[in-house]
Formats: structure tokens, C-alpha cells, sequence
């Protein structure tokens, strides 16, 4: 049902089932559809929650209908997870796109969603079926072994998925390390068995030192 029209576009073929995407995001479409705007404290492809911190209220929207769906979110690369039952953890701003046999909702993150600006949840997608998570740059996918944890900056870490424990490392950040302040002052860490996606360009934060 979702497929990469080049690496910015994603094509969803729709034949009578539905299609969750962020509000504003469709591009083009041919065939037969029909739209609605989801808003409010349900079920939405960002949780629908209100962000604690800004006060920002999350919208997607629903696309029903036989026919082909383009959408785009200003450019980003696009990447498809394929999930068969598990979870997928993934910052709100990243998750373009969810098909019907998905559920999304929210999980708590405490620190390094205060830190963003994000609020105090990220977004959770579980079930069987295709999400489409957008980054700036072609994202990385790394694999977190028990032997092997790994250390994520926050600002380059777009989602997670598998068996994974997370934590935070304060005092420290990799721009410190190389002499360069003004950076969060802390490290997300992975330890377990899954993969952490990353993106090649940093996001901006807006609470600076934590």
C-alpha cells in the first residue's frame, strides 16, 4: 500500500481502506477520495495530545477513498518501517504517515521531551502494517545489541523500535566532548536489542542546557 515515489514523496494506493497523515501533507491524488480533519484528545497519527509545554494542539488528517495518494512534508527524506506487531517510538514532528492497520498513541519521555520543546510524550505506532517517518537527510538505521549500547544525540534521534531500555546521560554531549558549548547537556542511551533511527542534521532545541 505505501511505496517511495524517489526518496520525498510516499504513494499510498488506497482501495476503499483508510489512511492517517499528518494535516497538510498531501500533495496530489487521482481516483475517488474523501477527507477529514481529526483534532481533539483521540486517537491521531501525533497521539492528539496537547503539548504540555507550548500549548500546540496536533492535527492530522484521515483520506478515504479507491485511488493513489501522494504525500510530502517540506522536502524530508522519507522511510518506510514495516511493523509486524511491535512498537515503533517516534517523535511526533517525524511521523508522517500511518495505514489502517496501525495504532498510534503516546509514551511518556519525561526529560528529552521537555528539552525539545516537545512536550512531555512522544508517539507510539503498534500493530501490523506500514508507517512513513520523515528526517532531514537519508536516515541511519543502527542496531543496539546487549553487548553493544549506543548513544544518541538528541537532537539527531528521530525513533526507535525493539526490545530497548532508554536513559539519559547528563553533564555530557558531544559537543562539549569536542570543546563546543551551547548544546544539550545530555545523551540519550540504548541498551538492549533493536534499532534506533538517526538523521544526518540536528534538530533545533529550544531549552538549551538541561
Amino acid at each position: 500500500m505505501f511505496r517511495l515515489q524517489g526518496s520525498k514523496v510516499l504513494a499510498v494506493e488506497m482501495t476503499g481502506d483508510a489512511v492517517k497523515a499528518k494535516n497538510g501533507s498531501m500533495v496530489a491524488y487521482d481516483g475517488q477520495m474523501a477527507f477529514k480533519k481529526l483534532s481533539g484528545g483521540g486517537e491521531g497519527i501525533r497521539g492528539m495530545v496537547t503539548r504540555r509545554i507550548t500549548g500546540e494542539q496536533m492535527t492530522v488528517m484521515e483520506v478515504r477513498g479507491q485511488g493513489t495518494c501522494w504525500f510530502a512534508d517540506r522536502a524530508s527524506e522519507i522511510n518506510l518501517v514495516a511493523l509486524q506487531g511491535d512498537t515503533l517510538y517516534v517523535e511526533s514532528s517525524n511521523l508522517l504517515a500511518t495505514d489502517s492497520g496501525l495504532r498510534t498513541g503516546t509514551s511518556f519521555t519525561g526529560l528529552r521531551g521537555a528539552s525539545q520543546g516537545n512536550g512531555l510524550f512522544t508517539t507510539t505506532v503498534e500493530g501490523h502494517g506500514q508507517a512513513a517517518i520523515t528526517s532531514d537527510g537519508p536516515a541511519v538505521v543502527l542496531r543496539v545489541s546487549p553487548q553493544f549500547p549506543l548513544s544518541v544525540d538528541p537532537g539527531a534521534y528521530i525513533a526507535h523500535q525493539g526490545n530497548l531500555r532508554q536513559s539519559f546521560q547528563s553533564g555530557v554531549t558531544f559537543r562539549t566532548l569536542m570543546g563546543e558549548g551551547g548544546g544539550e547537556a545530555f545523551q540519550i542511551r540504548f541498551e538492549g536489542d533493536g534499532l534506533v533511527y538517526v538523521q544526518p542534521s540536528e534538530r533545533n532545541t529550544i531549552a538549551g542546557d538541561v
